[in-house]
């Protein structure tokens, strides 16, 4: 399986990890935003979705594609119907944002990248952590992203993953001080310019505009 290649919201996913402590190294909420972003950019590559208006998510075609992550996201989109207006994608984002995290973490346990473990606050309240598993899926991941930066970010895909990590804060992690300041500028405006991350972000602004923490 480890083969397989990684869909964007996996690699998004293994770069926001800490490997050690099993945390996201951003806004936890936020991040889920973007892994739900970077399932809608997958899928339009697809030619599964389409946007209309601006905004709207529409099914161009309902066929899965056999990954069970981009298939889990399609099935929650609203079935294409004639004349229907679609969804608009930063709610969509919203609402599928927890069932996309969770689909990404089955895929990578399943990976053998990630290990699932429960703790509990105070003896009582139940929480995950997902440190890095046997697989090293991450440290590849990391070194990808990091050759791109360095090439400018030659391709679509890593273009795509930098939004994503902008639009979700995760950016300031993965490119520190003052020396990666013009390059997160750029990638500021370039999530404007990908209505997938685009989504992604007015999501993180809707929870900033009501107070929403991570």
């Amino acid at each position: 399986m480890t083969d397989v290649p990684l869909t964007l919201p996996e690699e998004l996913l293994l770069l926001a990890l800490d490997p050690v402590r099993g945390r996201p190294l951003n806004s936890p909420r936020y991040l889920r935003y973007g892994l739900a972003g970077a399932a809608l950019a997958d899928l339009e590559a697809a030619g599964r979705i389409a946007v209309e208006r601006g905004d709207r998510v529409t099914v161009a075609n309902p066929l899965p594609l056999g990954d069970p992550i981009l298939d889990g996201a399609l099935a929650t989109l609203p079935a294409p119907a004639k004349g229907g207006r679609g969804i608009r994608a930063h709610r969509w984002v919203r609402s599928a944002s927890r069932p996309v995290r969770e689909l990404c973490l089955r895929r990578l346990e399943e990976r053998g990248a990630l290990r699932r473990q429960v703790h509990r606050a105070l003896g009582l309240l139940p929480y995950e952590r997902f440190p890095a598993g046997a697989v090293d899926l991450a440290g590849p991941a990391h070194a990808r992203f990091r050759a791109a930066v360095d090439a400018g970010l030659p391709d679509r895909r890593t273009r795509l993953l930098a939004a994503h990590s902008s639009a979700t804060g995760l950016d300031t992690k993965l490119l520190p001080g003052s020396a990666f300041r013009p390059l997160r500028r750029d990638l500021r405006r370039l999530v404007k310019e990908e209505w997938t991350a685009h989504a992604a972000f007015r999501a993180v602004q809707d929870d900033q505009s009501a107070g929403g923490g991570a």
